[in-house]
């Protein structure tokens, strides 16, 4: 009996000892998945079915009311939407867009436990300055498909060989091809560190920044961080309303001492925030969670949503054929949230960034900002800066530009303009 009892002690330890090895095995094997630092290559490869399945949804859409007025101020139209729908669910082709992702170099990284997905061409120009585009919401790495070629390859498209960049373009956590954060705290200072590490990852000692929308924020908190290589920033959704506007928002009043262009800049953001216009936001803000639902179930309800974003409402939802961008190029963007199921997980940016303003200079600090930043207001934008409120809110403003035409989505409305401003706002700093 004692023997017995000693050899079950032998076993019952050997035993332990294997799942303690085991434990300790796999509690190292989550540490080098979280800490892979393997810069692996990508290519998109939608399912057909996911791309039937997604037209059988479309064509059995039920419809709600046509809406009481045609204004826009119940949301998007119906008749557009529907005529929108007959084509995506019919002849829109998902796979030559994939065929144009595809045909540039993509890849994925790990950084801080979330799968980066990201676009990467290097231009043959020697000395090219690497700049890391950003998007935001309702974007994709789709925005920037029509600078791609002229940003890298300037000679052939009206510039000059010192004018190249190397691009890189990120997807967002939670949004395209990026993993999808199963923590909370992915905010823009988190995402911005991330951006760090990437750049870092690939190489470059020296680069330069450009964001819109969430993009701008991305950058703005790059700006904040400082970190040693990033040369500068170029906003088109620059943090510079003043204290004073920011607190007189949702009233009729203009401040007082503002100048005609400081008015009319106020006044187009305040009526953007009095006739309903950022619902989209207030809403994902508070549930984005609960926004997810509907989203992820339905195509056109996905879209109808997407549309309520002024960037996207000012479109002709790809009715006008002379238009960018194009019906085609909207429906890449909205498929993609489609395909890879991001409705939720993209729309939580909103809700870990409650607690700010996007351009309100005071919450996000834009005087801390001491490295180069440059600006280009777009007019028909949610706001346009005037020149005085970049000057007073950032130290070292560079570069600043009021351009005659684009909205918000900037490098998809206006390709080649986009591209003139990014080559004139980082000449200095090359």
């Amino acid at each position: 009996m004692k023997t017995l009892n000693s050899f079950t002690r032998l076993v019952l330890t050997g035993a332990l000892m294997v799942q303690v090895a085991l434990a300790a095995a796999q509690g190292d094997s989550k540490t080098n998945i979280k800490s892979d630092e393997r810069i692996r290559p990508f290519k998109v490869n939608i399912p057909d079915s996911e791309i039937s399945d997604l037209r059988k949804r479309i064509i059995a859409t039920k419809w709600p009311a046509k809406e009481l007025v045609n204004d826009g101020s119940l949301g998007a139209n119906l008749a557009k939407v529907q005529e929108l729908a007959r084509y995506w669910g019919t002849s829109y082709d998902w796979k030559k867009s994939e065929a144009r992702l595809n045909s540039y170099p993509q890849f994925v990284t790990r950084i801080d436990g979330v799968d980066i997905h990201f676009i990467h061409i290097k231009s043959k120009h020697k000395d090219a300055m690497p700049l890391i585009l950003s998007h935001g919401w309702p974007g994709s790495v789709f925005e920037f498909m029509g600078v791609i070629e002229p940003l890298t390859n300037p000679t052939v498209h009206g510039g000059n060989a010192q004018d190249a960049f190397d691009l890189i373009i990120p997807s967002l956590p939670g949004f395209g091809f990026s993993g999808k954060p199963t923590e909370e705290g992915w905010n823009n200072d988190r995402i911005a560190k991330a951006w760090v590490v990437l750049m870092q990852r690939l190489g470059y000692d020296r680069y330069v920044a450009q964001g819109g929308d969430w993009g701008a924020g991305i950058v703005h908190a790059m700006a904040l961080l400082a970190p040693r290589g990033l040369l500068g920033i170029h906003s088109n959704l620059p943090a510079t309303l003043p204290n004073e506007a920011a607190k007189a928002l949702g009233s009729n009043a203009v401040p007082e001492g503002f100048s005609e262009k400081e008015s009319t800049a106020f006044k187009q953001l305040n009526d953007a925030i009095k006739s309903g216009g950022f619902i989209y936001k207030t809403t994902m803000e508070a549930k984005p969670q609960g926004v997810g639902y509907g989203l992820t179930d339905s195509p056109i309800g996905l879209a109808s949503w997407i549309f309520l974003h002024p960037g996207f409402d000012n479109w002709s939802y790809g009715h006008d054929p002379k238009q960018l961008p194009t019906r085609d190029q909207v429906l890449d963007d909205i498929s993609l949230y489609w395909l890879t199921n991001t409705a939720s997980s993209s729309a939580r940016i909103y809700w870990e960034n409650r607690k700010i303003s996007v351009i309100s200079a005071g919450i996000m600090k834009s005087d801390q900002i001491t490295i180069p930043v440059a600006v280009t207001t777009f007019p028909q934008d949610v706001y346009a800066s005037p020149e005085s409120w970049a000057r007073r809110a950032y130290k070292n403003l560079i570069y600043f530009h009021e351009v005659d035409k684009g909205g918000h989505f900037a490098a998809w409305e206006q390709p080649e303009l986009f591209t003139q401003e990014l080559r004139a706002a980082f000449n200095s700093l090359r």
